[in-house]
């Protein structure tokens, strides 16, 4: 089997699956130090130094750093590379503008196929359950990377659960962006117990008020990550935010 050029090119078909691969792996790994802050926000990303830290070459690097200022996490400089991604005050709300009907939607759809299945289990909603359980054992060893990825993990879970693959694909594009926000902020104690209403709700098929209460969650989640990432810390984020 033909491997890939010295600088990572692929010098065949199978070289050319070796480096989406390693492209792959490089994005999963910036993405990962993104998200637990290795890489600060607004903290600039030189290529080079990336990829002799991630031990690759500098082709599938610059790939994942394609990628990954698609995603959002990422943001194009000048003639300078990239850097990782600041949120302002507007960042926030647009987000949460477009998680908000998602996840109400995903708790509504994952709560109607639970009780369409009856009296069986469907599939996903134990692997839900089992985010929760994740989740509290991180809290109570107080580890927060572990926690913010158990807490994105039931919400994912429940796009999962609520059967729509294109749902799924929407909320795949939000959920690192999630995930940043999520560990940037403390999860207060109210909004851990609203997620075992929730998935109480949804596992007793009640689709209204599991509806109900993911919006209840997902306002309380904006209001805590408005007030951590600005108003506790004095930063008011108001660039191109004037009608905040």
């Amino acid at each position: 089997m033909a491997g890939s050029t010295a600088d990572g090119t692929a010098g065949s078909t199978a070289g050319g699956t070796e480096r989406v691969s390693l492209s792959a792996q490089a994005r999963e790994a910036v993405r990962q130090r993104i998200v637990d802050r290795r890489y600060p926000l607004g903290s600039r990303l030189v290529e080079r130094e990336v990829a002799e830290e991630l031990r690759m070459s500098r082709v599938p690097v610059r790939e994942a750093m394609r990628a990954l200022v698609a995603e959002g996490l990422l943001e194009l400089l000048p003639h300078s590379g990239v850097r990782v991604r600041r949120l302002e005050r507007s960042d926030v709300r647009h987000l949460y503008e477009v998680w908000e009907p998602l996840a109400v939607q995903a708790s509504r759809l994952a709560a109607r196929r639970v009780a369409r299945s009856a009296p069986d289990e469907p599939p996903g909603l134990d692997a839900l359950r089992a985010t929760l359980h994740q989740a509290e054992q991180a809290s109570d060893v107080d580890d927060g990377p572990r926690e913010v990825a158990a807490h994105t993990a039931f919400h994912e879970g429940i796009v999962t659960l609520s059967g729509n693959p294109l749902l799924a694909r929407t909320m795949e594009q939000l959920s690192w962006q999630l995930q940043l926000l999520f560990g940037m902020r403390a999860e207060p104690d109210h909004m851990r117990a609203q997620h075992d209403l929730i998935y109480r709700q949804i596992a007793s098929g009640d689709e209204e008020t599991a509806a109900a209460s993911t919006l209840l969650h997902v306002r309380d989640s904006q209001a805590v990550a408005l007030r951590s990432l600005f108003e506790e810390n004095g930063e008011r984020g108001e660039r191109g935010d004037s009608d905040a």
